[in-house]
């Protein structure tokens, strides 16, 4: 009977100290949850903010992380300099059956579903012009219209202009769709600890040379996907989101400097991005405090990435890129809740602003 008593006891306190814990991870304030993380996390976290030229928090500012969907911002930078040169017509009309080719459901957090319904009233018989496509990449982080985008771009274009924005530290730009199909379309018969060896000895040529043969089969078959099955499991999707194009916050937030100075790019140039880049400014009836505002985040089940510019009404300046890698699953689902709030307050709040560069520069100094 004792033992019964003492057992019971022990769950009890068992249950106790589980809830404590779970009320101080999910019930912290919410503008301490990505500090914090930042603070107990400093390997895996990569963040630069900077205000009007003057440096606020900046760690681990040249590590290389994968960027995710992150990276689709030069894509929009390539399409708007196309746009521009007149090379594209963003008014042409491309049948929704050419984007269908490259969405595989399931994969894409419910992006592209999304997009294709807010366009509804853009459709013109099956099909919806480039200019709506670039904007569902940017604004929905639709994975089937990045794909479709760098083809008729071009990936040779969208990396020589890697090059020429001065950007150093940055890998090669590729089909990532296409890439979550390599494991079952080159090494068919493994399976488990097997597969993911062989995954991860492919150079990164030979990945991104299976990425371009396995784009051609979705683009000309469209039966493909199906024949190919379901994507792989957990440890298969970390492999893919390992070999993520990856640069760094330093990189990202000079990108960031360009954007947001309007003078680095031509005008004409900045009349296709901006209206790509900055639709939150007019869906988030932000118009009010920023003269210009614009972002593009991404994610994996392990990584969390942001860029962000802002120019507000007195001409203040703000650039931030932030990037998380190796996130535990179970710091994962209050992560992604707070990631854009973080930032939100950022912009908006002087007075965490100063917070976050006292708590970030006290702790760096307490790492060191």
């Amino acid at each position: 009977m004792i033992k019964k008593i003492f057992k019971v006891i022990v769950i009890i306190f068992g249950i106790l100290a589980i809830l404590v814990i779970l009320s101080i991870i999910f019930f912290r304030p919410d503008e301490t949850i990505i500090v914090d993380y930042i603070k107990e996390n400093p390997d895996k976290v990569a963040i630069k903010l900077v205000r009007n030229d003057t440096v606020l928090v900046e760690r681990n500012p040249n590590k290389m992380m994968p960027l995710a969907s992150t990276v689709k911002i030069l894509i929009a930078i390539e399409y708007a300099i196309q746009a521009a040169n007149k090379q594209i017509n963003p008014e042409s009309y491309i049948s929704l059956g050419e984007l269908e080719k490259f969405y595989i459901a399931n994969t894409d957090g419910g992006a592209h579903p999304s997009w294709m319904k807010s366009i509804k009233s853009k459709i013109k018989g099956d099909s919806v012009s480039i200019k709506e496509i670039a904007k569902g990449m940017i604004r929905y982080s639709s994975n089937a219209n990045t794909e479709w985008l760098c083809a008729k771009l071009g990936l040779e274009n969208i990396n020589t202009r890697i090059d020429n924005l001065g950007i150093v530290d940055h890998n090669p730009i590729y089909f990532i769709v296409s890439a979550l199909f390599i494991a079952k379309e080159k090494f068919p018969d493994e399976q488990g600890v097997s597969l993911v060896k062989k995954m991860r000895e492919l150079s990164n040529d030979e990945y991104i040379s299976a990425c371009n043969d396995i784009h051609m089969k979705l683009l000309a078959d469209s039966d493909y996907k199906t024949k190919i099955g379901e994507i792989e499991n957990r440890n298969i999707q970390r492999v893919w989101s390992d070999y993520l194009p990856a640069s760094t916050v330093s990189e990202y937030v000079e990108l960031m400097k360009k954007i947001n100075s309007k003078k680095y790019f031509n005008p004409t140039i900045h009349s296709y991005l901006d209206e790509v880049m900055e639709s939150r400014l007019r869906d988030n009836n932000r118009s009010d405090i920023f003269k210009r505002y614009g972002m593009k985040g991404g994610s994996t089940s392990f990584v969390l990435t942001s860029s962000f510019y802002a120019t507000d009404k007195e001409g203040n300046q703000i650039e931030l890129a932030y990037f998380f890698d190796d996130i535990e699953r179970i710091d994962y689902p209050i992560l992604s809740d707070h990631f854009y709030d973080f930032a939100d307050k950022i912009l908006i709040n002087r007075e965490f602003r100063n917070k976050i560069r006292n708590d970030l520069q006290s702790s760096r100094r307490s790492h060191q």
